[in-house]
């Protein structure tokens, strides 16, 4: 490629949402890319998904290891290579002279910051607020929220941990009433997950804690009709998108939902310690600050960011992570993650003594995926994929869900998973 037909290229590039970004992270062999990116922009979704030739060039964006086949990326994902660069150049440019560079420069940055992000979830900008994680965003709500002894809140045995803490802790403290319902997850239909959370609904229901999707082997659950269904009954609803946020094509004003918090670590790839919480506008007045600010009642969102000094870097990091996500598009990136999911898992559960706990269908899952073989204990096939294989996955035993989790991202290409079969079936018959 000669430096006018580059330079042309990275330009046509710009045209596409992120291009700056992400021409600072272009593979070595950018003539190649240039004619593959030419080709997966005129490919359909459907088509798009499938074209390893440009997700290959993806995973040359990331500093993944080669050696081990990271297949955990639910619980935390990697940043391409444009965010680590803008991490480390903000980093350095705050010690030059920290009171200045942090608070005066960067911090002035969260604004434009703020609005991205809302134009990402489909939402008022007044209505996000950056924090570092899923946690801190939904304990802002959990522990925020008015709620009277006897008060009644809705949720399930398989939502996350620190959720279920952190309603402990409130039950504990206020004497309001946790009303558990549980689940044999896969299930395909709709109505059926609704009916069970009409069902415990009661006049003493105030809150509905909703997962977006069940992190141990992502079932998706349908929130926009649970959430419909609370808001006929004045039932606010709280939902936990730690999983969904930039990995299902979707907007948070699709939910109907009062509340919404994410780690944008996970699935948009930005910096470790990065989060978001949504609070509906008319919702901010009432709910109390986790951290307290000078005025707890306000209905200014960035009350909820009164975090003291926190990572400037981070923050500003996001913005690269963004432009990644662009680049893609969210509709492809979805598309590819539930290609890869339905790849391996119906190949897998061709395998004699192969099960498999995660629905095939993209109304119920996407990127994670779970199995198990007959004959072996969850830990022996999670030890035996490390040791034997380098595949790094994680065993999952948790109230009603048992398996093996096998979390592909975008940079992960079909050879990769490949390699994860060929393990498999050594395993199984091992």
């Amino acid at each position: 490629m000669t430096s006018t037909t580059r330079r042309k290229f990275l330009r046509q590039l710009t045209g596409v949402a992120g291009g700056f970004a992400f021409a600072a992270s272009l593979p070595f062999d950018a003539a190649a890319y240039a004619a593959s990116f030419s080709n997966f922009k005129q490919l359909s979704v459907a088509d798009a998904c499938q074209d390893e030739d440009f997700w290959h060039f993806i995973k040359q964006s990331y500093t993944v290891s080669p050696a081990l086949l990271n297949l955990n990326n639910g619980g935390v994902s990697p940043q391409p290579r444009v965010v680590q660069n803008a991490l480390a150049r903000y980093n350095e440019l705050s010690n030059e002279a920290p009171s200045y560079y942090m608070w005066r420069v960067l911090d002035q940055g969260r604004e434009p910051i703020r609005r991205r992000l809302a134009d990402l979830a489909g939402v008022e900008a007044e209505e996000i607020a950056i924090n570092r994680n899923a946690s801190e965003a939904l304990e802002t709500v959990i522990f925020g929220l008015r709620l009277e002894r006897g008060d009644e809140v809705i949720l399930t045995k398989q939502d996350y941990p620190n959720m279920i803490h952190a309603w402990k802790q409130r039950e504990l403290r206020d004497g309001i009433k946790l009303k558990w319902l549980s689940f044999d997850f896969p299930i395909e239909d709709k109505a059926k997950i609704v009916s069970e959370f009409v069902n415990a609904f009661s006049k003493k229901t105030k809150v509905v804690h909703l997962t977006h999707m069940i992190n141990w082997n992502g079932q998706i659950l349908p929130v926009r009709e649970i959430a419909d269904e609370a808001r006929k009954r004045n039932i606010e609803v709280l939902v936990d998108g730690a999983h969904t946020f930039a990995h299902l094509d979707f907007k948070i004003s699709d939910l109907n939902c009062d509340y919404f918090g994410t780690s944008l670590h996970k699935w948009l790839c930005a910096p470790f310690g990065s989060g978001m919480l949504y609070v509906r506008k008319s919702k901010i007045k009432n709910l109390f600050p986790l951290f307290a600010p000078q005025d707890p009642e306000s209905d200014d969102i960035r009350k909820f960011e009164a975090l003291g000094t926190r990572s400037f870097p981070i923050e500003q990091a996001i913005g690269q992570a963004i432009d990644f996500q662009l680049m893609i598009g969210s509709e492809r990136k979805t598309a590819r993650l539930h290609y890869l999911k339905k790849y391996w898992l119906e190949e897998a559960q061709k395998l004699d003594k192969v099960h498999i706990h995660t629905s095939l269908d993209s109304d119920f899952s996407c990127a994670i995926g779970m199995f198990s073989i007959e004959g072996k204990t969850i830990r022996e096939v999670d030890n035996a994929l490390y040791s034997k294989f380098k595949i790094h996955t994680v065993a999952i035993e948790w109230e009603n869900i048992n398996g093996i989790r096998v979390t592909p991202h975008v940079y992960t290409t079909k050879k990769d998973l490949q390699r994860l079969l060929e393990a498999i079936d050594s395993i199984r018959k091992s």
